[in-house]
């Protein structure tokens, strides 16, 4: 019988470690930009055009290599970090497997130039698909200039599970300003199809941080110094008000190594713990300086992932450090946490102006006769049975009337009455709004309802008492508002006298971009304005003027926390993100109108005992149940 066992060609066994080093271009990114720092560069140049899908060239002013190590650099486990088992457990260097260039020449088009400064010439490798070219003797400067063409050109395959150019540059995006931020030492140029995105010069890691993320963070920053014989901690945190929700740039590196570590990050949370609101996280910078044999860095093939020997101290030390930077600067501010962070405080004044019109909001059936069944239902639905294309759309007005059959207080002439004939949708005077609501809702006047705190709805129900979350009810009137209006590709736009201009972070920038066509479908019209910048010429009816921007710089920021959280298509995703940071500003006063008008829109929707994400709306307590809170004791 013959042998089936026999060892792999080097090409083929190079596209498999390939397929570990090499998941996208940012992939490649990483790698050059680290190798580039091993060799002590200065100054260095990303250059990326189709989202690296194209090119993908790095050139620095490091030591260079000789024309023999520039060679064997193209080897599989071929590093000049490693000589014995043991300085696996003392490396301070980036990469060190020996298996990047290698598995990046596997599959792209390579060419490589390189000289040292004390040679006159220096050499030029070209290399495609493990294929070695031609390397010969040219003028060039001294250090490395590494260009990689045509990522998975010989790996169809690969290549078509590459997402969308913004996906793919927002990786990349990600990757450059991890190492930029790691080293301030070193001054760094990023260029995406042959436009400037960032220009860092030289500075000190305060600088770094505000020419990465914006000048918004120069009154954000906060020094965070720590130094104990085991471990140094150093870098910044945010100020509590400008903790974002969800997770933000929160960015650990370990011998400046960039890190991702869920438990330290709860150290970080503990340490702000009633500063910020819930689900919030604060922004942080933080280095932590260590002895390598403390650290095993070869736990997952990123390095991304390590293990410390003795993280408990790690973590009491980091919250320590945290603490008494928010007591040393008095950060710790008045926060009111009932409200969303990203918008003002808003009075009662024409609050029921902006409320969405019956006409606006298409409902739909989802299986739930009334209230009763409904509260029955799973917290954690699945948002895609809600949103199934092929139900019946019709009125849930029949079931929501259920919950007040047979009370007293109210008695309307006839069931028909209550079925709403109500003008379209207009962007007019609200003031017009305002008198065509109150002639349809004549009929709710006498429901038994009033609200507490500015924040619940209390009604009298069939059962017995009914607590309706304010905020929460308008989140899902609102989504289901935003999403018809994103499926059916219908919208209403109200100009702006005055076109506001607003800035963004290069990662946020192709975020909009990337979903631009989404958000003016909401009603929001704008266009780019410069390089990070968008003017916006219009806003949905129902924005309040002068808080355009904040309500766009929400929404933008909802998505990315839902992007992170959730498995949500655009639409969804737009349409939750834009309810969720439009809802908070109908939280306060309500007149009586404006109370009994939510109670019907409500239950005019699909699933008015949960809001989009599954978090609960309202909740009823039987007489029964009232009744044993009086006698509990």
């Amino acid at each position: 019988m013959l042998d089936i066992i026999h060892l792999l060609p080097d090409s083929i066994a190079n596209q498999i470690a390939a397929g570990e080093v090499v998941q996208r271009p940012a992939s490649v990114v990483k790698e050059l930009l680290e190798n580039s720092i091993d060799a002590r560069a200065s100054n260095i140049q990303l250059i990326v055009k189709d989202a690296g899908r194209t090119l993908i060239q790095v050139i620095d002013d490091g030591i260079g290599m000789s024309a023999t190590d520039a060679r064997m650099s193209f080897e599989r486990h071929a590093t000049s970090k490693i000589r014995t088992a043991d300085d696996l457990f003392s490396i301070l260097t980036m990469g060190f497997r020996g298996e990047a260039l290698a598995s990046i020449a596997a599959i792209a088009q390579v060419e490589l130039r390189t000289r040292r400064m004390i040679d006159e010439v220096g050499t030029m490798i070209r290399i495609e698909g493990s294929e070695l070219k031609s390397q010969e003797s040219v003028s060039c400067p001294k250090g490395t200039n590494f260009q990689v063409k045509n990522l998975f050109f010989n790996v169809p395959a690969r290549r078509n599970f590459l997402k969308s150019n913004p996906v793919e540059m927002k990786h990349i995006l990600d990757e450059f300003q991890r190492v930029a931020l790691a080293h301030p030492e070193v001054a760094f140029t990023l260029y995406h199809n042959d436009v400037e995105v960032y220009n860092l010069p030289v500075g000190k890691l305060s600088r770094r941080i505000i020419d990465i993320f914006g000048k918004s963070y120069r009154e954000q920053l906060a020094g965070c110094e720590e130094e104990t014989p085991f471990v140094n901690i150093s870098g910044y945190v945010g100020k509590p008000e400008s903790a974002k929700k969800g997770r933000g740039e929160q960015f650990f590196f370990v011998n400046k190594r960039f890190i991702k570590h869920s438990y330290l990050h709860h150290a970080i949370l503990s340490a702000f713990e009633s500063t910020i609101p819930e689900g919030s996280s604060p922004f942080y910078v933080l280095f932590i300086d260590i002895d390598p044999s403390h650290v095993d860095i070869n736990i997952h093939p990123t390095k991304t992932e390590i293990k410390f020997d003795d993280e408990r101290a790690i973590y009491a030390i980091i919250r320590s450090a945290v603490r008494r930077a928010i007591g040393v600067y008095n950060l710790t501010p008045s926060l009111d946490f009932e409200s969303d962070i990203n918008f003002g405080n808003l009075t009662s004044t024409n609050r029921f102006s902006d409320l969405p019109s019956q006409s606006s909001i298409n409902p739909s059936v989802s299986g739930i006769a009334d209230f009763e069944n409904a509260r029955t239902q799973p917290h954690n639905y699945q948002a895609s049975k809600e949103r199934d294309d092929n139900y019946v759309e019709k009125s849930n007005s029949q079931n929501w009337r259920k919950l007040f059959d047979g009370l007293e207080s109210f008695k309307p002439n006839n069931q028909s009455s209550l079925s709403f004939e109500h003008e379209p949708f207009t962007v007019g005077s609200k003031a017009n709004d305002i008198a065509d609501e109150s002639r349809h809702i004549a009929e709710l006047q006498e429901i038994t309802a009033i609200q507490i705190q500015n924040r619940y709805i209390v009604a009298q129900a069939k059962s017995g008492m009914m607590l309706i979350d304010q905020r929460a009810a308008y989140e899902r009137i609102l989504y289901e508002k935003y999403y018809n209006n994103l499926k059916n590709k219908k919208s209403f736009t109200q100009q702006l006298l005055f076109p506001k201009t607003l800035d963004f972070s290069p990662l946020d920038f192709l975020l909009v971009m990337e979903i631009q066509d989404e958000i003016k479908a909401l009603g929001f019209s704008f266009e780019e304005f410069g390089q990070h910048t968008i003017k916006i010429n219009g806003v949905p009816p129902e924005v309040q003027e002068e808080n355009e921007k904040e309500i766009f710089e929400g929404l933008v920021q909802q998505y990315k926390v839902n992007q992170a959280e959730l498995q949500l298509d655009r639409v969804e995703n737009v349409a939750r993100s834009f309810s969720k940071r439009s809802s908070s500003k109908y939280v306060g006063e309500l007149s009586k109108i404006e109370i009994n008008l939510l109670i019907h829109q409500l239950f005019e929707t699909a699933v008015p005992s949960y809001t989009p994400n599954g978090e609960p709306i309202m909740s009823i307590l039987s007489l029964d149940q009232l009744a044993e809170l009086l006698t509990r004791k």
